[in-house]
């Protein structure tokens, strides 16, 4: 036996369910007994006002163990954003103060004392940057890991269903070009896959925020970035000696970058807030996804014999059936399957 993936505890049930908190987190080593099955004719539905329950993850092709929902990746997250956000900030107020020395040398003060604050600016900008990197790297790391996490859980929970392997639940964050979109839709495959209420019910406004705000400051600093190198590049060139005008000209497109950095920079920060409020969400809908019974009829555990005449479940989130079945006909729109996560 296993321990339980929820609560790690080594009471087990011969069902996979734990004894001491109920989720069904356990492929069965053992098959169960035969048990006798009531005899249902072919096309009968369930009897009227049956409930559909939600199915839990399907035992076949499980990972050993079941899903995995320890809250050590997922609270190392919420921490590292926690430390990130102060940091943001302080880069922020560094970036400030280099764009207001900036504009008071534009106004004609430019002196030995604001070429200094220029320098203190600069200074206190570098540390800011420096100590935001390391929290970053440490934050792609963890994020990186808790995704894949994310998607094998959603694998158990819609075998079949997804777009891409686990491993680019990790390498597509790291792989250039294709990180402006594979995350996005290997999120939102997960997303769909973790619903309590189903793949039809599912509100995308967080996950979509997030996403946006974290593309427009990656575009915002990208394009910062390339002008703040391209005017570096014209200053320190050996040749570079400007009139007053084509120096006042740089010093503006100097100070149009800083306030181009200090936008993303904003923005960046509301994509950190959203981010901890994704983490804290997935992990709840995971948790809530997985604690939900099997659904009546579903696929028989791993290991035992299916019942004849069985009538096949519902997808997760259908509405039940009002009453039986009436005679087959041809297949409407509401007789197909739910479309894949494919779609969006």
């Amino acid at each position: 036996m296993y321990p339980c993936g929820n609560c790690r505890a080594a009471a087990v049930g011969p069902d996979g369910r734990c004894a001491a908190c109920g989720t069904y987190q356990q492929q069965l080593q053992q098959p169960p007994p035969p048990q006798p099955q009531p005899h249902v004719p072919p096309q009968q539905g369930p009897p009227p006002g049956s409930p559909y329950a939600y199915p839990a993850a399907p035992p076949l092709g499980m990972p050993t163990g079941g899903v995995d929902l320890r809250r050590g990746l997922s609270t190392t997250l919420v921490v590292l954003f926690s430390v990130m956000l102060p940091a943001l900030i302080f880069v922020l107020v560094a970036r400030g103060d280099q764009y207001g020395v900036i504009g008071d040398i534009l106004d004609g003060n430019l002196s030995g004392e604001r070429l200094r604050e220029l320098k203190d600016a600069d200074d206190v900008y570098t540390t800011a940057v420096v100590i935001s990197f390391f929290i970053l790297v440490a934050l792609a790391v963890v994020w990186a890991v808790w995704f894949r996490r994310l998607r094998l859980n959603a694998e158990v929970f819609a075998p079949g269903q997804h777009r891409f392997g686990s491993g680019w639940a990790a390498g597509s964050w790291f792989t250039p070009v294709v990180n402006l979109w594979f995350p996005k839709q290997i999120a939102n495959d997960i997303w769909r896959a973790s619903s309590p209420q189903g793949p039809h019910n599912v509100r995308r406004g967080l996950l979509n925020g997030w996403w946006v705000t974290w593309i427009v400051a990656g575009a915002a600093n990208f394009i910062g970035t390339i002008r703040y190198n391209t005017l570096r590049s014209k200053m320190e060139a050996a040749d570079y000696h400007p009139s007053y005008v084509e120096a006042k000209s740089d010093i503006e497109d100097l100070q149009s970058i800083l306030a181009l950095d200090m936008f993303a920079t904003v923005v960046l920060i509301a994509a950190a807030i959203l981010a901890l409020l994704l983490v804290r969400q997935i992990t709840a809908m995971q948790e809530q996804r997985a604690s939900l019974p099997p659904q009546p009829g579903g696929a028989a555990p791993y290991g035992a014999p299916a019942a004849p005449y069985a009538t096949p479940a519902a997808p997760y989130g259908a509405p039940p059936p009002y009453g039986p079945p009436g005679p087959a006909g041809p297949a409407g729109p509401a007789d197909q399957p739910y479309p894949p996560y494919g779609h969006g």
